[in-house]
């Protein structure tokens, strides 16, 4: 069962699309079928399948969880304890518990099955750049 771990360098919150990494390794290994398993190894950041069309989807996004969750320093998050990292520790917690840290790909005539306009993309919670780990798991 092959196995291979990326690494994803951010510059702070936001999407970030890996879709050609995970297409390059399904490729090397010429397995026609199977489930390729996407897992990143960190509490502060998650993983999604988007579109990747419109920029607009991932700022909206981006947006959109900002204000669902703001930063710890925000009047609303006064209840928020965990603040020795920054006011932008606990809600990237937060963010990555209500967001997928792994993803499940069906793998068909060798490559991932995805549709037109979607993408994998590793969604950076926190505010200053990161070098994040994903793990590529294709089960045959």
């Amino acid at each position: 069962m092959p196995q291979t771990e990326v690494t994803i360098q951010t510059r702070g919150q936001g999407l970030y699309e890996f879709t050609d990494k995970v297409v390059d390794f399904v490729g090397r290994q010429g397995a026609e079928e199977g489930l390729l398993t996407v897992f990143v190894r960190h509490t502060s950041c998650s993983l999604l399948i988007q579109e990747n069309a419109d920029p607009d989807v991932q700022r909206d996004l981006k947006t959109f969880f900002s204000r669902l969750v703001p930063p710890s320093d925000a009047p609303s998050m006064s209840w928020v304890t965990h603040t020795m990292e920054g006011p932008d520790d606990m809600p990237a917690h937060i963010k990555a518990a209500l967001m997928a840290v792994s993803l499940s790909i069906p793998v068909s005539r060798g490559r991932p099955v995805l549709g037109t306009w979607q993408g994998i993309y590793l969604f950076e919670h926190r505010d200053r750049p990161h070098s994040r780990s994903v793990v590529l798991h294709l089960s045959r």
